[in-house]
């Protein structure tokens, strides 16, 4: 499989990784068959998080004798100092590793959060002393906001960052370029755009004919998925111009109705973090993670169902999507 550097000098992975978010449904058994079998297969980067239910366990179970050809990036949503120091222990637990190649922090949204982070009872402070203590070999940042992508970019603190790209959302183009100016690995998630892409081929196909790319990481829960997967990043094959309107063709289908997390939505009046929402009911319907994604959907203070209909989100929203009515939809799946 093509490799390209996700860190100068060290951590050289293949183009087409292994996300693992939905091996959670999984028995171990299929599990360990699927991460032993995308080793054969010559996928050597895999993507976990601590809220990714038991994704990271059965990460840990599925790489037992054959550690070394892993490159193991997990990632929590913790922000302060103490919060962050258990999380690595609970990664390093749960991955039954003496060392995690790359630890993120997980969605971060806001100036403020990212502030909170990287001050001095922040998050970032226990991951620095995690790397010197060999706990943990890079630290990394997620995303969803390009404004936080091009900060954490800009400020060098992470050596990757990770962010939704696909061929409907292609607002972080100019932003990974200028990372890879920088040396910064990027890591590709919602290859698929949250399901709403049915044709993996041309997804994938579409991501690495971007240079600045390093990784993608499709979600794999399937064997023909995974063996289709680490195909495309073996044999690469440029899109034909068919393909490529084939793809223009959904995006102009997905543009009335298809949340591209730009946040320019918010702040809602209401405190209803919107694109969360549409987030979590993709991972419902499109995913299949209902148990898990009505789990989170609940456990917000603040939900769909709190919208009073004002309208300021649509007002703001740069794609003319009708925020109201979705909204509406979010809470016929997750429930009030």
């Amino acid at each position: 499989m093509e490799a390209r550097g996700l860190v100068k000098g060290s951590l050289e992975v293949g183009v087409v990784g292994f996300g693992g978010i939905p091996i959670q449904r999984l028995s171990e058994d299929k599990a360990v068959q699927l991460i032993k079998l995308a080793a054969e297969e010559g996928i050597n980067f895999i993507d976990t998080a601590r809220a990714y239910g038991a994704s990271e366990k059965l990460i840990g179970i599925g790489i037992q004798g054959n550690r070394e050809h892993w490159i193991i990036a997990t990632k929590t949503m913790a922000r302060t100092y103490e919060a962050m120091k258990k999380d690595i222990e609970t990664s390093l637990n749960n991955l039954r590793c003496g060392t995690i190649d790359l630890y993120q922090t997980h969605l971060v949204k806001t100036k403020e959060q990212y502030n909170q982070i990287m001050g001095p009872d922040g998050a970032y402070k226990a991951l620095m002393e995690a790397k010197a203590e060999g706990k943990i070999r890079e630290i990394g940042l997620t995303t969803h906001s390009v404004d936080i992508l091009e900060l954490a970019i800009e400020e060098g603190h992470f050596v990757t960052v990770q962010f939704p790209y696909n061929a409907v959302e292609q607002q972080a183009e100019a932003a990974f370029q200028r990372a890879k100016e920088k040396n910064i690995g990027v890591i590709v998630m919602k290859p698929l755009a949250g399901g709403a892409i049915t044709n993996g081929n041309l997804a994938l196909r579409f991501i690495l004919e971007n240079p600045n790319i390093t990784v993608v990481i499709p979600g794999i829960d399937k064997l023909e998925q995974l063996k289709e997967n680490a195909a495309i990043g073996r044999s690469f094959t440029p899109l034909t111009e068919e393909e490529r309107q084939e793809l223009k063709r959904l995006k102009e289908e997905l543009g009335s109705k298809f949340c591209r997390r730009c946040g320019y939505c918010l702040p809602c009046p209401q405190n209803i973090d919107i694109p969360t929402q549409f987030l979590l009911v993709g991972y419902y319907t499109r995913y299949e993670l209902q148990d898990w994604a009505v789990e989170r959907y609940q456990g917000q203070t603040v939900r769909a169902s709190a919208c009073t209909k004002c309208s300021a989100c649509e007002k703001r929203c740069p794609y003319d999507l009708p925020i109201r009515e979705m909204l509406d939809e979010v809470v016929s799946h997750l429930g009030k």
